[in-house]
């Protein structure tokens, strides 16, 4: 099969990438990126050498180009992670989040009904659940679980997995939505909480956490959640959502020490800063429906998987140090100097 994988110089995308090279090397995947401040060719170096493989910039939201790549590499299926999903970003400039998470994903769902795609993968967030109170851990987020968006960010996401839902009534578009709950592993954006965290404390920085820190969110190894969706675009049902979580709930200052305790770092360096706007509680997904129906399972446990993150950080600075520079740094001072 002819892969589309969206997004695919990205964080979650690539890991999904090179999990299809390596577990289906009968398959050509064809990634298209924009290559915006998240998306890094550098990422890409591994698969770039495999013949199997191919690359495209391309804006998703750009219908003349995306046509043409799917007009030169005839894909069967479309898996699209392309997407703005910063949550502080999006309160900063929500318009560009609507371009590319809305009117992107329109786009790909036209040229999948053009060029007679066999299934398209919307790569959705919990986040699009809202959020859940700290004192009822026995609520967890299921697939009929109403939408109640946060941030322009999960609005996004939310209005994209509204528009895939209707262009499978309405036009009769084999389509599939996953949302998976927080991951993490390698290639993370340093501007994400774990590899945050990590540089952080590897430069002797100061740690920002939001508020109480104890804002809770499910954990999930990005390897599971690649296996999770290459299970869903080959078995899942046409029409149907699947949530994917870990059953790994932890609060971010839990998460936070976890990282210095690996690390070997005592606990000063963490600073409370001020909350986010509008700041969710807790996520919590019930990943039952694609455990009953497909078979899957998380693999990785929490301690398992932050150990192997962590190591890759500490092996990979060739990576990251680049991305640290620049307009990241200018982005990381507007964000945490005066919180």
């Amino acid at each position: 099969m002819n892969i589309i994988v969206t997004g695919g110089a990205g964080f979650i995308g690539a890991n999904f990438v090179y999990y299809e090279l390596e577990k289906h090397p009968e398959d050509k995947i064809i990634c298209i990126d924009k290559l915006t401040y998240a998306g890094n060719m550098a990422t890409l170096d591994e698969a770039m050498k495999q013949e199997s493989f191919s690359f495209h910039r391309v804006d998703i939201a750009d219908r003349a180009a995306v046509y043409q790549v799917f007009e030169q590499e005839k894909p069967n299926i479309v898996v699209n992670f392309a997407a703005e999903s910063h949550v502080d970003r999006s309160i900063e400039h929500p318009e560009i989040f609507l371009q590319t998470n809305v009117i992107g994903t329109s786009v790909l769902m036209d040229a999948c009904r053009k060029y007679g795609i066999r299934r398209y993968h919307q790569v959705s967030t919990d986040e699009v659940y809202g959020d859940l109170p700290l004192d009822r851990p026995d609520l967890l987020f299921t697939e009929e679980t109403p939408l109640h968006t946060s941030s322009p960010y999960s609005a996004s996401k939310a209005s994209a997995d509204l528009l895939v839902m209707a262009y499978h009534r309405t036009y009769g578009l084999n389509t599939t939505i996953s949302r998976c709950s927080n991951n993490y592993g390698p290639f993370h954006f340093p501007e994400k909480l774990i590899p945050l965290m990590i540089l952080n404390a590897l430069h002797d920085k100061k740690l920002p956490v939001y508020g109480d820190g104890k804002n809770v969110r499910d954990w999930l190894y990005v390897g599971d959640h690649a296996a999770a969706i290459d299970l869903i675009i080959r078995k899942g049902a046409s029409g149907e959502v699947y949530n994917v979580g870990g059953h790994n709930e932890r609060s971010n200052l839990t998460v936070v020490k976890s990282v210095l305790a690996a690390l070997g770092k005592d606990e000063s360096s963490i600073e409370y800063v001020t909350d986010r706007k509008g700041h969710d509680r807790r996520y919590a997904i019930d990943p039952t429906k694609i455990q009953r129906e497909l078979g899957w399972n998380p693999t990785v446990k929490f301690e398992e998987g932050l150990e192997k993150t962590i190591k890759w950080y500490l092996s990979h600075q060739a990576w990251w140090a680049p991305i640290l520079k620049g307009a990241y740094q200018n982005y990381y001072e507007k964000m945490y100097a005066n919180r």
